[in-house]
């Protein structure tokens, strides 16, 4: 067992407490007719915990864990164990993983795969010994410089088929953990100029690609969700999984609309000049919400900073489009967020995910008591009762003509006048439960 978190004990719901602590996460309460637990459903990223060094653009990492450098197996597993007492000690009911983050590269697809099995081994025991499950499994087709123009969309076949392996490897491993989803992040899926760059021929392949994966989950019985990750840019110049919206016309040009979910992030919807609300709410509507990974950026970067959440009123809303939609299913909350490159110490982690669980609870919280008043959805039912009336319907019909409906208003000499729509007044009742 790991020594680097020796120190902290496993954190208890405790409001009045010192130290570290769940001054708002109680996993036990019951809120919307279940667990909180279960409907936050959170997960410890393995990346941005346990892999990230503190580097940046400007600079060498700044952590120092007794797991670096990440260049053998002995060392992996060294990792493995500093990640499931984490999970111990948050009491985090599930994890998520790349393949690059788990095992260290190997001299060939072979050595690589069996490294991964070697680590699902080791993670076997762990998950039935803490009862930390996985929410999702994924593989990384952008750090290594062979994906340099992308995984699926790479103009050199061999690419593609060492990532058809990689991903094939991983889902596998998935499947065998008992994982609730397979993410897809197409981080190199782009293009930084058209000026050497075929579009169709990318986004064909890309949709080839994916189709193949849906198939081999259905070949290998795999009953979790296969999620694409919406992100406009970063690190490609222009992604193809821009936002949801772009994601969904992609997805219906190759059929896979109905097999197909998505994993939001906040910090992409952001990015690409939405709010998170407005991506899982768009995705609700489309029918292809899956999961979320819960994050902020710094307003002042302009780019995805990837920090632990603290803004309880924008986690508000973003969990009231996920409890109108009927909650998560197999999706989760997912913090994919990582420490400042000053927060050094062994505590700094997990004081940033409890901090984070805090907020993600009172949100979750402060959105069941706004759908449970009708706080929000009574004013919208107000706003389009005109639509309940029998005339109105009828011009939404099948059978109706841009002509009836435009005679139908000249004859009625009705002159429309404009209704408030009164957004002051619901942002003012949005914060009374924040």
């Amino acid at each position: 067992m790991s020594s680097y978190f020796s120190e902290i004990e496993p954190l208890k719901y405790d409001p009045d407490a010192e130290g570290l602590s769940f001054r708002h996460y109680d996993p036990e309460r019951q809120v919307a007719g279940k667990r909180l637990e279960d409907q936050l459903r959170f997960a410890v990223a393995y990346w941005h915990s346990l892999v990230w060094d503190g580097s940046d653009p400007f600079g060498g990492g700044t952590f120092q864990r007794p797991w670096f450098p990440h260049d053998t197996m002995e060392q992996a597993k060294a990792k493995a164990d500093a990640a499931f007492e984490m999970f111990r000690i948050l009491r985090a009911p599930f994890f998520a993983f790349h393949d690059h983050d788990v095992r260290p590269e190997g001299d060939s697809l072979q050595e690589n795969h069996r490294r991964l099995n070697e680590i699902a081994d080791v993670f076997e025991v762990k998950m039935a010994e803490t009862g930390t499950r996985l929410l999702w499994g994924t593989a990384n087709l952008f750090t290594h410089r062979r994906f340099m123009s992308g995984g699926a969309t790479n103009p050199d076949p061999d690419v593609f088929a060492w990532s058809a392996s990689s991903v094939r490897a991983c889902l596998e491993v998935t499947h065998r953990l008992g994982g609730e989803n397979y993410v897809l992040w197409g981080g190199r899926e782009g293009y930084e100029t058209l000026l050497n760059t075929d579009l169709n021929r990318e986004l064909e392949q890309m949709g080839r690609f994916l189709s193949m994966v849906v198939e081999h989950k259905h070949k290998i019985g795999f009953e979790g969700q296969i999620l694409i990750e919406p992100k406009p840019q970063e690190p490609t110049k222009h992604q193809y999984d821009y936002d949801v919206a772009t994601v969904y016309g992609f997805l219906k040009r190759f059929g896979l609309e109905n097999e197909v979910r998505l994993n939001i992030e906040q910090g992409h919807a952001i990015l690409a000049g939405h709010s998170f609300e407005h991506e899982i709410a768009l995705a609700q509507t489309l029918g292809v919400f899956g999961s979320i990974d819960m994050n902020r950026n710094d307003y002042q970067s302009g780019w995805d900073t990837d920090q632990f959440p603290n803004n309880v009123p924008e986690v508000a809303l973003a969990y009231y489009e996920i409890l109108r939609g009927g909650g998560f299913g197999r999706g989760g909350t997912n913090f994919d967020s990582k420490l400042r490159r000053q927060s050094l110490a062994p505590e700094d982690l997990i004081a940033a995910h409890a901090g984070a669980m805090d907020v993600c609870a009172q949100g979750l919280e402060a959105a069941a008591r706004m759908i449970a008043d009708d706080a929000l959805e009574g004013p919208r039912r107000d706003r389009y009762a005109g639509w309940e009336t029998e005339t109105a319907r009828g011009m939404l019909a099948p059978d109706a003509s841009l002509a009836d409906i435009a005679d139908r208003a000249e004859a009625s000499g009705i002159d429309p006048q404009p209704r408030s729509g009164r957004q002051e007044i619901l942002e003012n009742i949005v914060n009374r439960y924040v």
